[in-house]
Order: structure tokens, then C-alpha cells, then sequence
């Protein structure tokens, strides 16, 4: 399929029949901000099936606020742990309660924008090979203020982009997809794996994306809040945890039934996100060699000294660095 015959076109028809569409929010303690992340998954313009509440045996106030927002909001069900299981094993179960024919999780501490489940349910209508839709994702680091999108610049208005143009994209360094914004087509989905933990949403998408390929909408249509002990940065404190996840990783794209996804991402050079570890794993382990290519050696080694220059750099610097490289929008209001 040619980049042309991969883009939306605007003057379709809208669908007679749109598919369904399930939320499943997991939380974990996080009472205080679950009415500013349900607020805005219920404000949508569409509106999902069901929206299934996943609480991970909580101990603060969830429940009770759990509770509240489903008595007012029949389209709320609820789901109740009777332990901490994690966030994985809880996503995984919640995916197996619902019934739509697309999902989207919803992290507690996260915030949806307006117009994320109507724009890509449109463009998933009119796609239904793709395996999501996402959007440009607007990410805000907590502890330091800073603040830039990604995904920025992967295309100009709503799009189709097959397997074979998202390593055009990835080879160029204009792919980033914002796992945040994914409203995912359940046929194309496999359970998260749970050995790959925080980077178990990377890796599922990014599969079934090189198989399937993705809608995308150019807008930032969800926020991403980096909190300092977030399930996402506590994963990079532990270097002996975090070289197991990037093992467990790398043994599922050596494995037959991941061949097709792998050979693209290698191809792509996308593994060059994970930084010098899986640069170091990859150079001590045989099999995972197929993985070093010029490319993945260009991007990865550049990654790594963008992350070590971002530790000593001030804030008006780093501000002034993402606009210049891409990862700012102009005039950005998410109202946070």
C-alpha cells in the first residue's frame, strides 16, 4: 500500500455500524485522582459500553470513591481485588470481563483529552485492519515540570500507516507511539506478558502494530503524568530487575510465533529506546546479536546521551530542546 492510499480520507462516510468500545481503569491507591481520570472518560462525546473499574486492594479511600462514581454512573462496573495482585495480572483479568470489540486502559494518574475515543473510533471504522488508534501524547514529569509530546510529526492529519511505513517512520526517528492514547482492536491483542512488566504496554503494541499497523490522529488527545515513584520509573531504579525485563523481551522476539513482528522491529531499529542496557545485554548474549545493527547502534547510542545530558540540564534548556527537536507543539493547553 503506497504512503497516499495509507492516509484517511476525510470525505468518507461515517459508518453505519461503529464498533463497540470497553475502558478498563486499573487502579491502585490512587483515590485522589481517580475523579479527574473518570470525569474525563465519562465527558466523552463517545461513549464506551462499559467503563470496568479494576482496583488492584487498595487501602486508601478507592473504594469508597469506586463506589460512588458507579452509583451515579450505571455505564461503571466494578471489579474489587481481594489482594494486590499487580498491574498486570489486573489488566489481564479485566481484559477478559468485557466484551467490546475495542478497549482502551485508562491509568488512575493519567487523563484523557476531548475527542479521543470519537476521532479514533472514526478512523478505527474506517480501518478495521488496523490493529489501534493513538494519538500524539502530551507527558508531564512531575518532580522537574517539564513537559513535551510525542508523536509529534509521524503524520500531518488522520492516517492509516501500514506495518511497512512505521519503519520508514521508526527509521527517521519520527515514530513514538503514546501507549496512553491506544484504543486497541481486542482481536489484535495479546495478553500483557507479565515478565515484561512496565514495558509489557510497549512491547504488546508495538507487535501488534508491526502486524497489523495503526491509525493515528495528530492531536495530543491524553496526558501522561510521570510521577517520581510511578509504576513507570521505579522499573529504572533497579538495574538487576531491569536488565530481567529487557531478558524476558528479547527471549519473546527470538520465539517463532514473534518472527514477523521481530524482523521489522529490527529492521526499524526501534529497540534503541531502551538505552545502553539492552545495548550491553544484547553484545553479552548470542542470540540477541541479530538486534545490533547500524542503525539500532546510531539511535541508541544517541538516546543514551540525551538521557545523560537531560540529568545535568536546566529546566529553560531542556524546554528549549524539545521544541527544537520535534517534541513540542505549539500553543499546547491540556488543562491539567
Amino acid at each position: 500500500m503506497s504512503i497516499d492510499q495509507s492516509k484517511d480520507q476525510s470525505h468518507q462516510s461515517e459508518p453505519a455500524n461503529r464498533p463497540s468500545l470497553s475502558v478498563v481503569v486499573a487502579n491502585y491507591n490512587h483515590g485522589h485522582l481517580l475523579p479527574v481520570c473518570l470525569t474525563a472518560i465519562l465527558e466523552q462525546s463517545f461513549k464506551p459500553k462499559e467503563i470496568l473499574v479494576m482496583d488492584d486492594g487498595s487501602t486508601d479511600e478507592s473504594r469508597s470513591i469506586i463506589e460512588k462514581f458507579a452509583k451515579e454512573h450505571p455505564v461503571i462496573r466494578t471489579h474489587f481485588n481481594e489482594r494486590n495482585l499487580g498491574v498486570i495480572p489486573t489488566i489481564n483479568h479485566g481484559l477478559q470481563l468485557i466484551s467490546s470489540d475495542y478497549v482502551y486502559f485508562a491509568a488512575a494518574d493519567d487523563k484523557i483529552l476531548p475527542g479521543l475515543f470519537q476521532k479514533s473510533m472514526d478512523i478505527l471504522a474506517r480501518h478495521p485492519q488496523a490493529a489501534f488508534a493513538c494519538a500524539i501524547g502530551d507527558w508531564y514529569e512531575m518532580a522537574t515540570g517539564l513537559n513535551w509530546q510525542v508523536g509529534v510529526g509521524m503524520a500531518d492529519r488522520p492516517s492509516y500507516l501500514s506495518p511497512e511505513r512505521l519503519v520508514e517512520l521508526e527509521r527517521h526517528g519520527k515514530l513514538f507511539i503514546a501507549t496512553h492514547t491506544a484504543v486497541i482492536r481486542r482481536a489484535a491483542l495479546e495478553p500483557w506478558i507479565s515478565e515484561i512488566k512496565w514495558h509489557a504496554d510497549w512491547f504488546g503494541l508495538y507487535v501488534a502494530a508491526f502486524r497489523h499497523g495503526i491509525c493515528f490522529v495528530p492531536e495530543p488527545l491524553g496526558v501522561f503524568n510521570i510521577h517520581p515513584h510511578s509504576f513507570y520509573k521505579r522499573g529504572y531504579r533497579d538495574k538487576n530487575a531491569y536488565r530481567d525485563v529487557l531478558r524476558h523481551m528479547l527471549d519473546r522476539l527470538c520465539q517463532p510465533r514473534y518472527a514477523d513482528a521481530a524482523a521489522l522491529i529490527r529492521e526499524s531499529g526501534a529497540l534503541f529506546l531502551f538505552g545502553l542496557p539492552i545495548l550491553r545485554l544484547m553484545l553479552a548474549t548470542p542470540p540477541y546479536r541479530r538486534f545490533v545493527t547500524p542503525l539500532f547502534l546510531r539511535k541508541n547510542l544517541w538516546h543514551g546521551l540525551k538521557l545523560e545530558v537531560k540529568r545535568f540540564t536546566p529546566r529553560f534548556a531542556a524546554e528549549w530542546y524539545f521544541r527544537l527537536a520535534g517534541y513540542k507543539m505549539p500553543a499546547i493547553k491540556t488543562n491539567r
